[in-house]
């Protein structure tokens, strides 16, 4: 799967120093999956939910949340947020118009 906008996910990345290692690690696994659906997602992730349109990753240890779009028909992943689960719970995400 191709990533887009990996480099607004570092730049978010940056803000949480203790979480660098498991967004590059996500990323790694991504680039050679070839998932086609929220199923083959939860064999790598089993914690991965699909909320609205996007896709949710729970990321060290359910302290934070990756949120993305997938297209598994051409393999592609948007980024979209990374947030706290505080962040997270406030569901101001999901007033994004692809939601």
């Amino acid at each position: 799967m191709h990533l887009i906008s990996i480099r607004n996910l570092r730049h978010d990345t940056s803000q949480y120093p203790d979480l660098k290692k498991q967004v590059e690690d996500w990323h790694t696994t991504v680039k050679n999956a070839k998932w086609q659906d929220i199923e083959d997602v939860r064999k790598i992730y089993r914690d991965a939910e699909a909320v609205g349109n996007f896709t949710v990753f729970n990321i060290k240890g359910n302290k934070y949340r990756l949120i993305v779009g997938i297209d598994y028909e051409s393999q592609i992943i948007y980024y979209k947020y990374l947030l706290t689960h505080a962040e997270y719970d406030k569901d101001s995400w999901k007033n994004d118009p692809y939601f």
